[in-house]
């Protein structure tokens, strides 16, 4: 397997990706790759259990993505909240940075917060003048190549099923098509484990799941 970045590059028209998620979460198409035949199939999500064998291992990331996205009140900068770092102190990322230098304000709901640092990634380390929760009134972070606003769907649409810890700033979007049905569907070992990163002191909760031989018996 190459492992050239650009091995995997392909072009996708825009006019392809859909801006809105269809109603029914297990209707999305699943590719299958047959290795043995070099082929590939079309399929549906919905049918994902009958190409589980007993041993196989799922594993789902069950963080919650939270509504970190919001606007500057003149509507000139958007900001990402990653983390909140202490009393009136968060991580975000900024759009556009040119606006964001160190010691550049804007106001988010009437309260002004100010670039204190800005870090080798990029990041800014910004302090408010007063200490409230960004996340409250924020908006779901949905990726770029969503050109719509976000919206009260989203908020419930954009996590998955099974999201219980939050602390994601965006979905694990392979885990969106799973609904409560297909889990059921599948027995199973279960498992939760913790993976820190230290470096963003965040932690993201991991659900695995170990096919059982009784679910290849239907």
């Amino acid at each position: 397997m190459s492992t050239k970045l650009s091995d995997y590059a392909y072009d996708l028209p825009r006019e392809l990706i859909a801006q809105r998620p269809l109603e029914r979460r297990a209707d999305s198409r699943m590719m299958v790759l047959h290795r043995s035949e070099q082929a590939i199939e079309h399929r549906q999500f919905r049918e994902l259990k009958t190409f589980l064998q007993a041993g196989d291992l799922l594993v789902l990331n069950d963080t919650r993505v939270l509504p970190a996205r919001r606007f500057s009140d003149d509507g000139a900068v958007e900001f990402l909240f990653l983390e909140r770092l202490g009393p009136n102190r968060w991580k975000c990322l900024v759009k556009p940075g040119r606006k964001m230098r160190v010691g550049a304000k804007a106001k988010i709901d009437n309260i002004t917060l100010r670039v204190e640092e800005i870090t080798d990634g990029g990041e800014r380390i910004v302090a408010l003048d007063e200490d409230f929760d960004l996340y409250v009134g924020g908006s779901m972070p949905l990726p770029p190549y969503i050109t719509r606003a976000s919206n009260e769907k989203d908020a419930a649409r954009y996590q998955t099923v099974f999201a219980q810890s939050p602390g994601a700033i965006a979905a694990p979007t392979a885990g969106l098509h799973f609904t409560a049905e297909i889990l059921n569907e599948i027995p199973h070992a279960l498992r939760t484990e913790k993976f820190s990163r230290e470096k963003a002191r965040q932690t993201s909760s991991f659900i695995r799941l170990t096919i059982s031989e009784r679910s290849m018996s239907c």
